[in-house]
């Protein structure tokens, strides 16, 4: 149940937001209640608005995923990108663990896990982690629902890059920002390879197209791009602008150039270009 449409705004702190974001807390404790019926007694379910979250962790590590992880991710990406929450109150399932992952997966959805991370499933409302591996993938995550409620025309090389630029993160003058990770490498890689896609390409790829990347180039290239573009201080601008231009600028291209100030996106690959070359060989 989602409560009738409310107006928030975000001013000195304060956030108003335009959406339906509001939900009653018998919704959430509904929630609560049939996911506690899914597990049984082995798993804590507790409500992290916007999400409800389950785990078999240890209680100590169950509060630092919630606390450290979840509801700082929250606070973050909602004071500097995304108005609204996710439309639905979803389930965070954090499984303690390969096997935990594979055999609960199996019994909620029916289904085998294709990566051995995690996931969002928006059919099943639900954001589904093996946490033994970290808490990267589940901030990665968390911004796919965020940005289906923000901008719902977000192309896919967007979408996950801002995903993985989050995936290694920590806090820099009270915001996030994307840290060098493991996609560096497969980046590097690929240049000397010859396999780098022009910004033309990348930025027009469909959803097929930009999910067809056996290499994780495509994933490399979107993060490092949106890792360049925040460390030009421009990441939030051009989020705000490009939700704003989305219909006269589908894939971000004329953004792209108003933000970095350059004429076309020939230049704006050239930059990019040097700015990757300066990077370690090595993510630290």
């Amino acid at each position: 149940m989602v409560e009738p449409v409310m107006l928030r705004y975000a001013l000195s702190g304060i956030l108003l937001l335009l959406g339906s974001g509001e939900r009653s807390e018998t919704a959430y404790s509904e929630r609560v209640a049939e996911v506690r019926r899914q597990l049984g007694d082995s798993f804590t379910v507790e409500i992290e608005k916007p999400f409800v979250v389950a785990s078999d962790q240890s209680a100590a590590e169950f509060r630092r995923s919630r606390e450290g992880t979840i509801r700082w991710a929250v606070r973050m990406l909602q004071q500097d990108y995304f108005d609204k929450p996710p439309s639905d109150i979803l389930t965070i399932y954090l499984f303690n663990g390969a096997d935990s992952y594979q055999q609960h997966v199996q019994k909620l959805f029916n289904t085998t896990p294709d990566t051995p991370y995690g996931y969002y499933s928006a059919r099943h409302q639900a954001l589904v982690m093996n946490i033994a591996t970290g808490g990267g993938t589940l901030v990665h995550e968390i911004v796919h629902p965020y940005m289906e409620a923000n901008f719902p025309d977000c192309p896919a090389w967007f979408n996950e890059g801002m995903g993985s630029l989050f995936e290694q993160c920590h806090e820099r003058d009270d915001h996030i920002v994307g840290l060098l990770n493991w996609r560096l490498a497969v980046l590097k890689s690929g240049i000397a390879a010859g396999d780098w896609v022009p910004l033309e390409k990348l930025l027009a790829t469909s959803t097929t197209e930009f999910y067809d990347d056996p290499q994780g180039m495509h994933y490399a290239q979107a993060r490092y791009l949106c890792y360049y573009l925040q460390e030009q201080g421009v990441l939030r601008e051009f989020y705000r602008k490009f939700v704003a231009e989305a219909q006269r600028d589908p894939t971000g291209v004329a953004t792209l150039c108003s933000v970095l100030n350059v004429e076309n996106l020939q230049q704006a690959e050239e930059q990019w270009r040097k700015f990757i070359e300066t990077l370690p060989e090595k993510a630290p």
